[in-house]
């Protein structure tokens, strides 16, 4: 019977992907649920000054709110023109939270007088697990690239169609799944503590 692990998001994108990887460190061995199968759940106050302190918040919180092994993520893209930003206000960059097109047309206006050579960027990932014994570990991935002049590409979500990887010519919008994955922060961060993931649960039952 599969461990069970929760992960402490609502975001039906994240969900998948989150799956998809887990599942190719470790087939059949994780049931991932999200947030929806726990509705009495509140949303957790993204309050902390660094991913670290997200991403943990929030796995605390759900592990300790449901009883059930968390994994959380706190992500975002960091330009470097921009002094780092939108970094952990990513998903809110322009006001709404989760609102991608007009996050992305944000960072887009804002480095409309940045020339090429200077649109470098990166997504960082870390990925927190939290057990309800009070265990907890956390990794982080980093994903470089550019940014695009303009949207392109229809595949993946957030920041990935004005997304240039390093050493690619088109953006991450563009990728497969499993090219995506491969190379991602989040891929990077969730093979990492994939393990971490295993052990933990197998000491759970």
């Amino acid at each position: 019977m599969p461990h069970q692990l929760l992960l402490a998001t609502r975001n039906l994108g994240k969900i998948e992907e989150f799956r998809r990887i887990l599942e190719a460190q470790a087939p059949g061995e994780i049931e991932l649920l999200g947030l929806d199968a726990f509705p009495e759940t509140h949303d957790v106050v993204e309050d902390g000054k660094t991913f670290v302190e997200n991403a943990m918040k929030k796995a605390r919180e759900m592990a300790l709110a449901t009883g059930i092994p968390a994994i959380a993520d706190d992500s975002g893209l960091c330009v470097d023109a921009l002094g780092g930003d939108p970094g952990i206000f990513s998903a809110r960059w322009a006001g709404k939270h989760g609102d991608d097109a007009a996050n992305n047309q944000k960072v887009l206006e804002q480095l409309r007088d940045v020339a090429d050579e200077n649109r470098s960027a990166h997504f960082t990932c870390v990925a927190a697990l939290y057990l309800p014994d009070g265990r907890s570990h956390y990794e982080e991935g980093r994903f470089d690239g550019w940014i695009l002049r303009a949207p392109i590409g229809g595949e993946g979500f957030g920041y990935d169609p004005i997304f240039r990887p390093e050493g690619y010519s088109i953006s991450s919008a563009q990728m497969s799944a499993a090219e995506k994955d491969a190379i991602s922060h989040r891929g990077k961060a969730l093979r990492a503590i994939a393990p971490h993931v295993m052990s933990a649960l197998s000491s759970v039952r």
